[in-house]
């Protein structure tokens, strides 16, 4: 019936939301091109946002409401992902690829604010640039962002060194240079094919230095950015309403001033069931990530309704893509247990992927029986890696070859989750069942918050954890980054935001390192595609599915 659905109904944009159980259109409203102003577009999260701050943004909800604040030099094609302008109305590229010049568009003011003389936004200059990108290669523990420039921008390691002795090098990062107040220049170490994705990252969102020294950690919730919408309530872990930045830059194809909504407003209701409730009263516009079964539910309610199908299917708009997003379960491989690979390939080889997606999810999302790069990549050929099939006797005997034959002498095992909604916790109850019936170890499973987690797994407190990671930027790199050993800090119980399972491998490091020098798309994505194995090899994680993005709306 999900995919049925798809065949009869037209997806379009939004130009207006409903504030009751239909949908109200304001005639007098209307502007050119059939598009409508004015409504509050709301939806859920289950989880709650870690921080808003462009630096500290790691997880996807964090994203989802900053990029609405938030704006960088380009960002990224709603329709196919390819680069597009965004703050800079141009660049221009050197012949050897090593220098970014930006030309910035002109009038763009950043939000209204306190932080501000009078209170009113300023305009947006080639030197609030420097400062982001300069901030971005500070060694401070709410930057997450480093590897974006990182072995990359000339200079940037090296300022970056400095301000871990405490000795800040004066200019900043050498590679980032204000040519004028419009014009931004950034020069690379050597040529790197995906660097305009990194640009569009939320790592390299701009903000304004008078935000900073005004809030300073407290950024996390005061945001201050170009983007069409800006923050007027927060209330931790219920509400949040995004309202229309009046002085937006931005405008259509036929000269509508954008945003043409009035506010977005986020609340945060933990169990799917109790969201799709809401979404059925007619209080949300759109539900995301919705189980399967909750989607056929609410089809069945809609055939007892009436039997015409076209009018029922109006009703509701389901959009059903591939995405960008890999969800497995972490070894850290700094752990005597977890330092083995025939232990961490016995994992893998212990749990039925196919099963789970079919039963346990319902079908929604793939196997991940390739790689750790989803298959949903145009031109990769993920297939084309042999990942992990089902083979409970061969994982016996792998286990057996490490010392724990029949799980004899294996230490029981805490598999870490974090809480929001019901499906992480009905597949980790799935594989727990898996290992134990298979291996004949024991795993207990422990629920926290979502900060408490990461925080955990960050800081090298985990030993085995539920993850999933959501692509920066579309290019295999953004899976294959995660675990690359330069990120990793020398002492193994400081934190690290990537490669948090501490992996590290000669052989994996240079075929990223030739990969990322590598121009040419169709050469890199082979040697991408030999790294790629080589994870796979190691069973560097345990990958669960890959998965797709569903969305339901009114």
């Amino acid at each position: 019936m999900k995919r049925f659905l798809l065949a009869v109904i037209t997806v379009g944009l939004i130009s207006s939301c409903s504030s009751g159980d239909q949908q109200v259109v304001d005639q007098s409203k209307k502007a050119k091109g059939d598009v409508y102003y004015g409504g509050v577009f709301r939806m859920n999260e289950v989880e709650n946002f870690r921080s808003l701050f462009p630096l500290s943004i790691g997880d996807v909800v964090s994203h989802r409401i900053a990029n609405q604040v938030y704006e960088g030099l380009v960002s990224f094609s709603q329709n196919d992902l390819t680069i597009q302008p965004r703050l800079a109305e141009k660049w221009e590229v050197s012949e050897d690829a090593m220098t970014y010049t930006f030309a910035l568009r002109k009038g763009v003011k950043f939000q209204d604010d306190e932080c501000f003389e009078g209170g009113k936004g300023r305009e947006v200059t080639a030197g609030d640039f420097k400062y982001c990108f300069d901030r971005l290669c500070e060694a401070n523990s709410i930057n997450q962002g480093f590897f974006v420039f990182k072995d990359r921008v000339k200079g940037a390691d090296e300022f970056y060194e400095s301000t871990v002795n405490g000795n800040p090098l004066e200019g900043g990062v050498s590679g980032v240079s204000v040519v004028d107040d419009n014009t931004l220049r950034i020069e690379l170490k050597r040529p790197f094919a995906s660097f305009l994705y990194m640009l569009g990252t939320a790592f390299t969102y701009v903000y304004p230095k008078e935000a900073f020294d005004k809030y300073g950690l407290e950024m996390r919730v005061n945001c201050v950015g170009t983007g069409a919408f800006m923050i007027k309530e927060l209330r931790e872990d219920e509400t949040i309403i995004l309202a229309k930045n009046n002085n937006y830059w931005g405008k259509d194809s036929y000269g509508n001033q954008l945003p043409y909504l009035d506010a977005l407003k986020f609340v945060f209701i933990k169990d799917k069931k109790a969201e799709l409730l809401e979404f059925k009263k007619g209080n949300l516009d759109m539900v995301y990530q919705l189980p399967s079964e909750m989607i056929d539910e609410v089809i069945m309610d809609l055939d007892q309704l009436d039997t015409n199908l076209t009018k029922d299917f109006k009703q509701y708009s389901l959009q059903i893509v591939p995405s960008l997003t890999l969800h497995y379960f972490g070894f850290l491989h700094t752990n005597e247990v977890f330092d083995n690979h025939l232990v961490r390939q016995a994992f893998n080889y212990a749990i039925d992927r196919r099963k789970i997606v079919d039963f346990t999810l319902q079908g929604e999302g793939v196997a991940a029986v390739y790689g750790v790069v989803p298959p949903a990549f145009v031109n990769y050929s993920a297939e084309s890696i042999k990942g992990f099939e089902y083979d409970p006797d061969r994982a016996r005997k792998l286990m057996a070859d490490a010392g724990y034959s029949n799980g004899k002498g294996f230490p029981e095992m805490i598999l870490q989750l974090n809480s929001g909604g019901t499906r992480n916790i009905q597949i980790a109850e799935v594989i727990q069942k898996m290992l134990t019936d298979n291996l004949n170890i024991s795993v207990k499973l422990n629920v926290m918050p979502m900060a408490q987690h990461y925080a955990n797994v960050e800081s090298g407190k985990s030993l085995f954890w539920r993850a999933g990671w959501v692509a920066d930027y579309p290019d295999p790199e953004s899976f294959l980054n995660l675990f690359y050993s330069a990120h990793l800090p020398d002492d193994d119980t400081e934190k690290t935001y990537l490669n948090n399972v501490r992996y590290r491998s000669d052989v994996f490091d240079s075929l990223l390192v030739l990969a990322l020098k590598t121009i040419d798309r169709d050469q890199r994505y082979e040697l991408y595609k030999k790294a790629d194995q080589q994870l796979i090899d190691d069973a560097v994680i345990m990958p669960l599915f890959y998965d797709e993005n569903i969305r339901l709306l009114q």
